[in-house]
């Protein structure tokens, strides 16, 4: 079954089995959303590939990407993004020419094009930053020497 221009919004989650899940419930924790000029899904090996300004959606885990094409595979529970991806997730980001997201153990590995390299930039906490400045002694205005009084000798 090859479906076009479709959200994966039902495809998904018959492909992952959440159908004994209320709906609201479903959309809130696990939705994941992926917009695409074209989509296509094949029921029989559990593959829908998305193509053209993919933007994938995953607020459960605060995700959010962008890349050329797709690729959901329902049984391995794996998604690959490919073509200039560009991930988001708290502030955090990481651009290569693909990366496959492993849903269940949340890990990703990003691969570069051939001859270049995986960027990815993190917001790093310095707590040191949060903590007012240390309190200084007041400057002392010191007169230099030939200004000083001469009856003071």
């Amino acid at each position: 079954m090859i479906q076009r221009g479709t959200r994966w919004g039902g495809i998904l989650g018959l492909m992952l089995g959440l159908a004994a899940m209320p709906a609201a419930a479903q959309r809130s924790r696990t939705a994941l959303t992926i917009r695409a000029d074209i989509q296509e899904a094949d029921a029989r090996s559990g593959v829908v590939t998305a193509r053209g300004n993919v933007r994938l959606s995953y607020p459960a885990r605060q995700i959010e990407a962008t890349a050329t094409q797709a690729q959901y595979f329902a049984q391995e529970r794996r998604i690959v993004l490919s073509g200039n991806v560009v991930v988001v997730q708290l502030g955090n980001r990481i651009q290569a020419e693909t990366i496959v997201y492993r849903i269940d153990e949340g890990r990703l590995e990003a691969l570069p094009t051939q001859g270049q390299q995986v960027e990815s930039v993190y917001v790093v906490p310095d707590d040191t930053l949060a903590e007012p400045a240390a309190a200084t002694a007041p400057v002392e205005r010191v007169k230099p020497a030939f200004k000083k009084n001469p009856t003071a000798s």
